[in-house]
């Protein structure tokens, strides 16, 4: 089958030159697609978190976090999207900072190459307008990159369309730690009363017990941790009513006991006779059963100081977090329930979305859902088809992840690319040469050999497209 030219082909839209949206316009336009990028910043008018008009400009941190492709999940999606050509990843490179092994950027120079690139790429228009409400009824092909400052018409259109509540609120977020990290030789599994969940398990929780001395340390620690503070214009609700772990210790030292630490309705199996002050509970947080959230613990301690503090309950003393917990505003999609897999809207097909409005956190993940955005919508323009990426890839994990692979009937909350997202491998006793390897190194191993899975299989898929 032929391919269309370039010049018979109506634009793809994508609105929001963030990060995300860069991404996917730079997808679309090397695929041969004519794109139209719509960025509301321009001289005069900016947004609360932007200094700049430039395009994929840094608002936050200028690191993109570890470089390490073998043993680091962030890595590993790095060395994906270098595979598929990412502007981003790109212009990163070029523009590289001293920072170990992590990849940091000089921000403004990242920027101005992004911007660079896209406005002498034949293939791309950038229009400085803010698209209020939704896009035109005649823009058959939208990519929604608008990330968490979406302009309210916007929100409220996408709001009305999707028949949800809200878009923006305080979202509590609770740490997320990976199931082989929990001590189990401290810690047990069991439902309070061994009451069987929706599927029939009676063991659906871990439990972490605290005694009286150790819950005590616990509070002050909890009490004494430093706190993030707000922004002026995070001015929303919280999510839920969901308050803050500490701002319950805050109201009394034997609330949490009485909260969702309460020891009743467990029973250890290691000393039955022995009742704990205060239990800890962890829930599987997705369908892999390699996450688990801490039931209750939404906190809004700085991240230095999460690990340390949580770290002090039984059981978790060794505990790897795949996400660290968070209180801040937000705006995403009930993306499992709203987008399929290739990103497009349920209620209206012509839009797609990409970027942190998905239900992913950090500067890379938004990019990697605008670069598969703009190849996915690319390929339909050009009347071919094109999957998502496998789940065992880091941006298949991602996509599974915000299009339904956590835990059904949990609620939907934004996460960062880590190995707890891919399906998991057994960590090997061996290697190559037939040597036993070490238990403190088989976790690293395992890492090592996931991404080299990843990696063959998001070449494989990129190859066959």
């Amino acid at each position: 089958m032929s391919t269309p030219s370039s010049s018979s082909l109506a634009p793809i839209h994508v609105v929001g030159g963030g990060l995300a949206g860069s991404e996917a316009a730079w997808q679309i336009a090397q695929s041969g697609v004519p794109v139209i990028l719509h960025e509301m910043r321009r001289p005069g008018v900016t947004t609360d978190a932007h200094h700049t008009d430039g395009l994929a400009e840094l608002v936050c941190s200028n690191s993109f976090r570890s470089d390490d492709w073998q043993y680091n999940a962030v890595g590993l999606l790095h060395a994906e999207m270098r595979a598929l050509d990412s502007i981003i990843m790109a212009c990163g490179d070029a523009n590289q900072v001293p920072a170990g092994g992590a990849l940091a950027v000089d921000r403004e120079g990242f920027s101005a190459a992004v911007t660079e690139r896209l406005h002498t790429h034949p293939l791309v228009t950038v229009v400085r307008e803010e698209i209020a409400g939704l896009p035109p009824a005649d823009w058959d092909s939208v990519i929604v990159a608008t990330g968490p400052l979406t302009s309210p018409a916007l929100a409220d259109a996408i709001l009305s369309l999707t028949r949800e509540e809200s878009l923006s609120f305080f979202d509590a977020i609770a740490p997320i730690v990976h199931a082989d990290s929990i001590d189990f030789d401290i810690a047990w599994r069991q439902s309070r009363y061994d009451k069987e969940g929706p599927g029939g398990d009676a063991a659906a929780y871990v439990n972490c017990p605290m005694d009286k001395a150790t819950y005590d340390a616990f509070i002050d620690a909890l009490l004494s941790g430093p706190k993030a503070e707000f922004k002026d214009w995070e001015n929303v609700p919280y999510f839920d009513g969901c308050l803050p772990i500490e701002v319950m210790a805050e109201r009394g030292r034997e609330t949490l006991r009485h909260g969702p630490m309460k020891p009743v309705g467990l029973t250890n199996p290691r000393d039955p006779t022995v009742k704990a002050h205060a239990i800890v509970q962890l829930r599987q947080d997705n369908a892999l059963g390699t996450l688990f959230n801490m039931v209750g613990f939404q906190t809004k301690l700085k991240h230095g100081a999460q690990a340390e503090v949580f770290r002090m309950i039984p059981g978790l003393q060794n505990a790897q977090f795949a996400r660290l917990g968070g209180l801040h505003r937000n705006t995403y999609l009930n993306s499992p329930r709203l987008l399929d897999r290739q990103l497009r809207l349920k209620p209206q097909p012509r839009l797609r979305f990409a970027g942190q409005v998905t239900g992913v956190e950090g500067y890379v993940e938004s990019a990697a859902t605008g670069l598969l955005a703009g190849r996915l919508a690319a390929a339909e323009r050009l009347g071919q088809t094109l999957e998502a990426p496998p789940a065992h890839t880091a941006i298949g994990a991602l996509v599974e992840h915000i299009t339904g692979g956590h835990l059904e009937g949990a609620r939907f909350s934004p996460m960062n690319v880590n190995y707890g997202l891919l399906p998991p491998m057994e960590a090997p006793r061996q290697d190559g040469d037939g040597k036993r390897i070490p238990p403190k190194d088989r976790g690293r191993t395992k890492k090592r050999l996931m991404s080299e899975r990843a990696l063959a299989g998001l070449t494989a898929w990129r190859d066959a497209a």
